[in-house]
């Protein structure tokens, strides 16, 4: 389910959230699907459950996951997490990426294109990785 580099200089509990954040995204995980315990996640990864609870903790905190006592943790659905504040993120790094591609000398046409091509990958549930 999930694929770490452990060669990577991007510490484990990031590359989990960024796993989980993509997976929600492209629609590999569904609104209020139950996620692998810690335990289970940790035995599978060959990670310290520490480390996976850390990656969950931030997951919903930042309004991606929700926990149940005694159930686990679950997707949240996409009507209840934080649109605005993850659309005002993504903005600013957008910006700056986008300075930095006039800076290098992309054309207008150019990032359109990139964007029809974002638009084309996300509607075949694809990603960059």
């Amino acid at each position: 389910m999930f694929e770490l580099d452990i060669r990577s200089r991007k510490p484990i509990y990031e590359q989990l959230i960024d796993k989980v954040k993509e997976m929600i995204v492209y629609g590999s995980l569904q609104p209020d699907e139950q996620l692998p315990s810690v335990r289970v996640l940790s035995a599978q990864l060959t990670v310290n459950p520490n480390t996976i609870q850390k990656a969950y903790r931030e997951l919903e905190r930042e309004g991606y996951i929700y926990s149940v006592q005694g159930k686990g943790s679950f997707v949240t659905p996409a009507e209840h997490q934080p649109q605005q504040m993850k659309r005002d993120e993504i903005r600013a790094a957008l910006l700056k990426q986008m300075i930095e591609a006039v800076h290098f000398g992309f054309t207008q046409q150019e990032v359109d294109a990139l964007y029809v091509e974002a638009t084309q990958l996300k509607e075949r549930g694809m990603s960059l990785d």
